[in-house]
C-alpha cells in the first residue's frame, strides 16, 4: 500500500514516467528479475525463469497519470500541479509488483514470466511503441493479460468477457470554410454555422441508419467552434468528433459515411470543408481459449460468487488491443466499488482502492503458477 500511494503521490504523464519506471525497476532487479528497460520509452520487461517449462507468459500493467488536478485532499495526493492518478494505474503497477515479489520468493513454475510495465497508456499509445520496440520479438509470449480497476463494479470481484470487450476509439476533425459577412444580409455570405448544425443533426442518422441496431456504435460531436460576434457571419467554422465501435467492420463503415456525408452536406450549403481523420486504438478483443482460462483462475482464487462472467462490453477504449492483436489474450477487470459514492475514472476525486490490491496481486500469482505449471 505504501508502494501505491508513493507512485499516487509522485504521478507522471505518458511517455515521462521517469522515476515510476526507475522504482520498478530496482525493485524488480532486488527481487532477481532480468530488467530491460527503454522499450517505448519509458516502458520495461522484467524476465525470470523458474524450472525448464518452455511456456511464456505476458503480464502487463501501466504506469502513467494523467493532466488533471487532484482534489481528493488524500494525505497522499498528488505533490505535482495538474498531474495525478486519475484512472488507477498507480494501483495495476502495484499489484503487478505485488505478484512479481511473491512469485520471485516462491518461483512455483515452470517457464518464463515476463512482466511488462507499460508507459503512455493513456492517448498516446505506449503499447504500440512497445511493438514499434520489438516487443514480441525480443520477448516472445504465449498468451499475455492485464487487469484494470473498474468503478461501479462492486468491490474485488472479477470481471470477464470473451470477444470485443472495448471499443475503437477514433477522432474527426471537420473544418467548414464559407463566406464571411454581416448578419443582417446572410444571402451576401456562406454560412459555415448553419451547414455545421445541419452535419451534427446528419451525423447521428449514421447510428440510426447505417449502422445495424446490433452493434454498438457512437459518433459525438464534442466541439463547435465559430465566429465572436451575433452581427457577424464567420468564415470558417470547426469540429471535433469521437467516434466508437464494437466492431473493426462498423469502425471502417463510420469512417466512411462521415466522410461521405461532410462533403455532400458542404457542397449542399456551397462551402468547402476539409476532414482530418485520425485513427486511435483499436477494438479489444480477448481471445475465448485464454478468457476461459482467466475465468477458471477467478473461481479457483476467490469462488465463483466473486467473480462476474460475461458482463457488457464497454465503450471506453484501451491500447492493450494493440498487444492482443498480436498476441492471444484476455483484459480483466476488478471492481473498484459500487453505490452512488463512488467516485469514475477521469475524475478529480477518483482514487484506487488499495483493498484491490491484495486480491489483485494474488490473482496474478494464482494465473501465472497455473499458466506455467
Amino acid at each position: 500500500m505504501a508502494l501505491r500511494h508513493h507512485i499516487h503521490q509522485h504521478p507522471e504523464l505518458g511517455f515521462e514516467e521517469y522515476q515510476t519506471s526507475d522504482l520498478v525497476a530496482a525493485k524488480l532487479q532486488s527481487w532477481g528479475y532480468a530488467v530491460n528497460r527503454g522499450i517505448g520509452g519509458t516502458g520495461l520487461v522484467a524476465v525470470l525463469q523458474a524450472g525448464h517449462g518452455p511456456r511464456r507468459l505476458g503480464l502487463r500493467a501501466d504506469m502513467d497519470a494523467l493532466p488533471i488536478q487532484e482534489q481528493t485532499g488524500l494525505p497522499y495526493s498528488s505533490v505535482y500541479q495538474g498531474k495525478m492518478h486519475a484512472c488507477g494505474h498507480d494501483g495495476h503497477t502495484a499489484m503487478l509488483l505485488g505478484a512479481a515479489r511473491y512469485l520471485a520468493a516462491t518461483r512455483q513454475f515452470s517457464g518464463t514470466l515476463q512482466l511488462i510495465f507499460q508507459p503512455a497508456e493513456e492517448g498516446l499509445a505506449g503499447a504500440r511503441r512497445m511493438l514499434d520496440d520489438g516487443l514480441f520479438e525480443r520477448f516472445p509470449c504465449d498468451a499475455i493479460f492485464a487487469m484494470h480497476n473498474m468503478p461501479g463494479f462492486p468491490e474485488r470481484k472479477l470481471v470477464f468477457h470473451s470477444g470485443a470487450f472495448m471499443a475503437s476509439s477514433d477522432r474527426a476533425s471537420i473544418t467548414l470554410t464559407g463566406k464571411g459577412g454581416h448578419g443582417a444580409e446572410p444571402h451576401k455570405a456562406i454560412d459555415p454555422v448553419v451547414a455545421a448544425a445541419s452535419i451534427v443533426l446528419g451525423l447521428q442518422t449514421i447510428v440510426a441508419r447505417n449502422v445495424d441496431a446490433q452493434h454498438p456504435a457512437v459518433i459525438t460531436v464534442g466541439s463547435i467552434k465559430s465566429g465572436e460576434a451575433p452581427n457577424v457571419i464567420p468564415q470558417s467554422a470547426h469540429m471535433e468528433l469521437s467516434i466508437r465501435a464494437l466492431d473493426a467492420g462498423v469502425r471502417d463503415l463510420l469512417q466512411r459515411r462521415i466522410r461521405q456525408l461532410v462533403a455532400a452536406q458542404a457542397q449542399s450549403f456551397d462551402l468547402s470543408a476539409a476532414i482530418d481523420y485520425c485513427e486511435g486504438y483499436p477494438v479489444l478483443v480477448n481471445s475465448a481459449a485464454e478468457t476461459a482460462f482467466a475465468q477458471r483462475i477467478g473461481e479457483e482464487l476467490v469462488g465463483a460468487d466473486n467473480i462476474i462472467c460475461d458482463t457488457r462490453p464497454l465503450m471506453g477504449s484501451e491500447d492493450f488491443a494493440y498487444l492482443l492483436q498480436h498476441c492471444p489474450g484476455s483484459y480483466l477487470l476488478i471492481g473498484n466499488g459500487a453505490g452512488e459514492q463512488v467516485c469514475t475514472v477521469h475524475n478529480s476525486g477518483y482514487d484506487f482502492n488499495d483493498r484491490c490490491i491484495v486480491t489483485g496481486a494474488a490473482y496474478w500469482a494464482h494465473l501465472t503458477e497455473r499458466f506455467l505449471s
